[in-house]
């Protein structure tokens, strides 16, 4: 009940702060007739985003959003196809993202219109530079284990090789936001720099790890499944699934190795075509303040970018805050995106069939 009154307190001020600023902005172009702001987002959680994210802008701003859910690659698909499209606002991974970037779907950003465009940590300020829209979440993956169901402790990612897991793992397909990286892994255990030989050690490594694995996953929510039928005693995940897992499987544990893991950065971008650029700012300042980066810490388990939030030591866990944050590795996309059609036929011969 203690957490519940201070999340919804949470939520209340950050709602009141936004509200306090916007009063300056009102009313928007039109009048009392709201204006339409399309945002592109992935479909989890739906009633705390509109609740804890959109409400409180569309009340601010005399705004009424309209959201398009499905996951990442579906949504960038149907904007690629159609960058005419209605899409003001869309969030992507850092890897499909960087596919918008080469193919100029999306806009440049004037950062010194944004109020909190420099208050991002280190990590997340790098890919401003580019000029694109920012990160407004990091995430990173580690592995989830039933102990008892997998028959050892596993600490390292090495331990994902260990034959006493022989059909009992399951890994993110290359396809899904984690797949790159689980291929920057794999290349670790060879103890190869990926770069120098454009995956090669990777899929020498994965040809080894096939047999403990028992499946591959194109959602995580699927994973809850696998554990909870015993299908699988181990997994690769990223951290904003865990709850979700945990509230099926209570038995599993998350750990992330000390040697390190691998972030994603979640983005915010503007279609390049977006006539609601001035309104696609706002919102994007919005996503990135103290206030509501706090809120979705706590009510959708997302890391904060934004330095000057502080999290206590239980909304801190199980994300990548603090030294899992200092630890993460980024992914050069711009190295991955050119390979991974390659990647895909090399993963599909060996971990699909």
């Amino acid at each position: 009940m203690r957490k519940f009154l201070v999340v919804a307190l949470i939520v209340a001020l950050a709602a009141t702060s936004l509200v306090g600023c916007g009063q300056n902005d009102a009313p928007e172009a039109g009048g009392d007739q709201p204006r339409e702001l399309v945002v592109s987002t992935f479909g989890l959680s739906d009633d705390i985003i509109t609740r804890d994210v959109f409400k409180p802008f569309e009340e601010a701003h005399n705004v009424r959003i309209v959201a398009e859910v499905g996951t990442a690659a579906e949504r960038f698909t149907r904007l690629e196809s159609n960058p005419n499209s209605n899409v003001d606002v869309i969030e992507l991974s850092q890897s499909t993202a960087a596919r918008g970037y080469e193919a100029g779907l999306f806009a440049k950003i004037d950062y010194s219109q944004l109020e909190n465009g420099d208050k991002l940590i280190d990590s997340a300020a790098a890919i401003v530079e580019k000029g694109y829209g920012p990160p407004y979440v990091i995430n990173s993956m580690g592995i989830i284990y039933d102990k008892e169901a997998a028959g050892m402790e596993i600490t390292e990612w090495a331990d994902l090789w260990n034959p006493i897991l022989e059909g009992k793992i399951s890994i993110p397909d290359i396809t899904t936001t984690f797949g790159p990286s689980v291929v920057h892994v794999a290349s670790d255990y060879k103890g190869v720099d990926i770069k120098s030989d454009d995956g090669a050690a990777a899929f020498e490594a994965l040809v080894e790890l096939e047999p403990n694995v028992v499946k591959t996953y194109a959602r995580s929510s699927d994973l809850a499944n696998m554990f909870t039928s015993g299908e699988i005693a181990v997994a690769i995940v990223g951290d904003f699934a865990i709850p979700m897992i945990q509230g099926a499987a209570p038995q599993v544990e998350y750990v992330v190795p000390d040697s390190g893991t691998y972030a994603n950065f979640n983005t915010i971008d503007v279609n390049a075509n977006s006539e609601n650029m001035d309104l696609a700012l706002k919102f994007i300042d919005w996503r990135l303040s103290g206030d509501l980066q706090a809120t979705t810490a706590v009510t959708l388990n997302e890391a904060p970018v934004n330095r000057e939030v502080v999290l206590d030591g239980e909304t801190a866990e199980n994300k990548t805050y603090g030294e899992i944050a200092e630890k993460a590795k980024s992914v050069d996309y711009e190295f991955v995106n050119p390979l991974m059609q390659q990647w895909i036929d090399q993963w599909n011969r060996t971990l699909n069939q």
